[in-house]
């Protein structure tokens, strides 16, 4: 059966049956339908639940399954007697159309409905790109009106987006047709999860923080080369108005029931790739455990989990999962794509080096961890045997996971270790760099630590541009870099654990709302495209029932 097969056959509890399992209070959600419901973001319940982050090695097309393992995980805790609850992202639609797939897990370790997450959900990505799209248009209308703010159209800084692969859209120009039109400019398009606006309402604490940071966000620069600001354009209550329901938790269930706040859905390669702090901290003051994840590997999702959500929601891990399959160390070792279900330990262990690289850089956190070996039927005993002999040799503890085939009951083992190391190990959290540090130092530190680095160049742009941040007093941003997922380095060809390379930085832009500048790596693109044969060639409705998504 497909992943959408199993999800169809299978029968979900009222969504009030899974708030009352979690603890809520059923005048604290809003239902919408019988299994989606919206929670009060003003909630919280009297827990103070261990964070368990689910992180991996470098993606690639054989794939890792870090959300499955994630849902798997904690249906397992559960299982084990455990209160638990989920905190996870919501799919891009773009990518679902496209080639990436949704982000509600697989086989027996799902969400449901997994339709409606992978969709249209409750409207919140709507409500970001309308609110995003909002400032474009006042941007554009206050210039044509008479530019009281003195902005200048050739540097305004704010994209527009839209939640699909475009890439006829990346470059543009707007304002054509005559005077009535507007005023001509360049412009660009954005995926909604690149936008500012995602990134703020993830990282925002409770509507007074999320005000404040819409205030302060940087959308363009006056003739002076001073910011100017949402609070400048005076649309902060607009914008409140529009977010109003989008900043509320949605909660719905796993096939085994366990309740789970889906919210939030930056990308790791060019945001933050974490879902929002509201969302984690409810889902932790109702829960013994709470199992989140970040996106794509160590080196992006986790560094920026750590390095940015920790620190502005003032979170504290207590054990990481790092995600692998055979296949994808294979991969890493060099196997082409086409050969992955021939056995090769060789190749096994020569890709066992990206491994380890994160391995060392959830370390370098001060943080316990377990290998999570997401199980492929076509891993060989002698694969396996080689990859549970590497990390006993490497002194990593290690579990066989098997949640696609078995749900939470492919994961028990592997609850059982992330317990035994929570338990044994006292977490030593600490950040990778000081937010004190220059921007110039937190990169360099970021590229040399996280990814293995032996170099970092910045273009002239770049430094004309920190410069600039430094002049205007954001110097103590936190950095999220944009690079490229596949690879530790800053191209997707070098895979494994490459050394020797240099990172390059082309740009720095401001997010000033969301509390960190982004350094953007290599030719790494804030609206992606669609493959020669999308997904959605395969998709249709027969009958009434949705075919063809995953």
């Amino acid at each position: 059966m497909t992943d959408l097969e199993i999800a169809q056959a299978h029968k979900m509890k009222d969504i009030k049956e899974i708030a009352a399992s979690a603890g809520i209070p059923l005048e604290e959600i809003e239902c919408y339908g019988n299994y989606k419901a919206k929670v009060n973001e003003n909630y919280k319940g009297n827990k103070k639940a261990c964070l368990i982050l689910v992180s991996a090695i470098n993606p690639t097309k054989a794939g890792e399954g870090k959300s499955t393992t994630t849902i798997g995980l904690a249906d397992a805790l559960n299982r084990l007697g455990h209160k638990t609850m989920i905190a996870l992202r919501e799919p891009s639609f773009g990518p679902v159309l496209g080639v990436k797939g949704g982000a509600t897990g697989g086989g027996y370790a799902q969400v449901v409905p997994m339709e409606d997450i992978n969709l249209h959900f409750t409207g919140d990505f709507h409500a970001i790109e309308m609110a995003n799209n909002t400032v474009s248009a006042i941007i554009d209308n206050h210039i044509y009106q008479g530019n009281e703010l003195r902005i200048d159209p050739t540097r305004i800084i704010w994209h527009r987006v839209l939640d699909m692969n475009d890439r006829a859209l990346r470059n543009g120009i707007v304002g054509l047709g005559g005077p009535t039109n507007g005023v001509p400019r360049e412009e660009h398009f954005d995926i909604v999860v690149a936008s500012e606006i995602m990134a703020i309402l993830c990282l925002s604490k409770d509507m007074d923080d999320l005000r404040c940071r819409l205030d302060r966000t940087v959308v363009a620069y006056n003739y002076d080369r001073m910011p100017v600001t949402i609070k400048d354009l005076g649309i902060t209550g607009a914008l409140m108005m529009i977010l109003k329901d989008a900043v509320k938790p949605n909660l719905v269930q796993t096939l085994e029931g366990t309740p789970c706040l889906i919210h939030g859905g930056p990308f790791a390669n060019i945001a933050h790739g974490c879902n929002s702090i509201i969302a984690t901290k409810m889902a932790m003051s109702l829960s013994d455990y709470t199992v989140t994840e970040a996106g794509f590997g160590a080196d992006l999702g986790a560094e920026k989990f750590l390095d940015i959500k920790c620190r502005e929601g003032g979170l504290e891990p207590s054990c990481v999962v790092i995600v692998a399959t055979v296949r994808a160390l294979k991969l890493h070792g060099g196997v082409e794509y086409e050969n992955l279900k021939e056995e090769n330990v060789e190749a096994l262990l020569k890709g066992c080096e990206n491994l380890a690289k994160h391995v060392e850089n959830v370390k370098k956190f001060g943080l316990p961890y377990v290998i999570a070996i997401n199980r492929f039927i076509t891993d060989t005993d002698a694969e396996i045997e080689a990859l549970t002999n590497w990390a006993k040799e490497n002194n990593s503890p290690i579990s066989l996971s098997d949640v696609w085939a078995k749900g939470g009951e492919g994961a028990l083992d592997l609850a059982s270790k992330v317990i035994e190391q929570i338990d044994n190990n006292k977490s030593e959290f600490k950040y990778l760099y000081k937010k004190e540090d220059t921007l110039k130092k937190k990169i360099t530190t970021i590229c040399k630590e996280m990814y293995g680095a032996s170099a970092v160049e910045f273009s002239q742009d770049a430094k004309n541009q920190m410069a600039r941040l430094n002049k205007l007093g954001y110097g103590d941003s936190l950095v999220c870099m944009a690079k490229t997922q596949y690879s530790l380095s800053d191209n997707q060809k070098l895979l494994g654990r490459p050394t020797d390379f240099t990172i390059t930085i082309n740009s720095i832009t401001p997010s000033i709302g969301a509390g960190f500048v982004v350094a953007i790596c290599g030719d790494i693109m804030r609206m992606p495209g669609l493959p020669k044969e999308p997904a959605a060639l395969k998709m249709d409705v027969v009958d009434g029932k949705i075919k063809g998504l995953f």
